[in-house]
């Protein structure tokens, strides 16, 4: 049988790089993605091909070049992310700007790259990994959490638009988990005199701790993998610590104001 054909973007470290290397042993035939795969030398997990998710031309030449060696591509994960913190009122246009054409208008432009193949070739299967922090409004994340929101809910309408050819969308939402996000995540500065400084400086420190504190990234591997095995996988797939994936579920039946409580005692605000 043919190894199944998976292109990751963001592949070269974290999550990316753990379901890359959680699938070639698996037996697919992965090619992961990186702006600029010639600062990783080193790196010889999985093929890494140049592609950065706010240059669409990047995303169609990745694209063409997997299909020309390979013939096909079955599997897309969007994975490429970046965080973001910072109070609503403080944070620079420029830096939501940014968050959002790399954790929503990306995912979307290599969609748009991926499906043509997958319609052609009668099936394939998109899961891209959105977050559970994307399924509230959370303090000084407002902006991470809409990105990652706004990706979740084009995944539930596309997998509608889409179902007739075979093509399967879903999302995997993570909690924390131990990765470099913290390192390359955006931070409004804590400004002296904000308004917001002395609880912001405490969020954040307790954010840094809760990534620190996370679990192996290969938990979310072993979750895409299953989620590749199964036919008809579920529109949402949380993985993380039990009360993560808890809280989602603490959302749907409590009332507002006793569920934004939790979340305010929480993050000690």
């Amino acid at each position: 049988m043919d190894k199944k054909v998976v292109l990751i973007t963001g592949g070269s470290s974290g999550l990316g790089k753990a379901i890359g290397t959680y699938l070639t042993s698996k037996n697919f035939k992965v090619y992961g993605t990186a702006r600029n795969p010639k600062n990783y030398q080193d790196f010889d997990a999985f093929e890494l091909l140049p592609l950065d998710v706010k240059v669409p031309e990047t995303i169609t030449k990745a694209v063409a070049d997997i299909i020309s060696r390979e013939g096909k591509l079955d599997i897309l994960i969007n994975n490429a992310g970046v965080g973001i913190t910072g109070p609503i009122e403080e944070t620079p246009h420029e830096e939501i700007l940014n968050v959002f054409d790399i954790n929503f208008h990306g995912p979307i432009h290599v969609m748009k790259a991926v499906l043509p193949q997958m319609r052609e070739q009668g099936g394939g299967k998109v899961i891209n990994i959105t977050s559970i922090a994307g399924y509230m409004g959370l303090p000084f994340r407002g902006y991470y959490s809409a990105s990652k929101g706004a990706l979740g809910i084009i995944t539930e309408a596309l997998r509608m638009e889409v179902k007739d050819f075979g093509i399967s969308i879903t999302n995997l939402a993570p909690g924390d988990f131990a990765t470099n996000i913290a390192a390359g995540r955006y931070h409004a500065p804590v400004m002296d005199g904000s308004p917001y400084e002395a609880v912001y400086q405490k969020s954040l420190d307790l954010m840094n701790e809760h990534v620190d504190a996370g679990g192996d990234p290969i938990q979310v591997a072993k979750k895409v993998y299953a989620i590749i095995q199964k036919q008809n996988p579920k529109i949402h797939n949380p993985v993380g610590e039990f009360m993560q994936k808890f809280s989602l579920f603490l959302k749907k039946i409590l009332p507002d104001k006793i569920y934004e409580r939790l979340l305010l005692n929480h993050y000690k605000l």
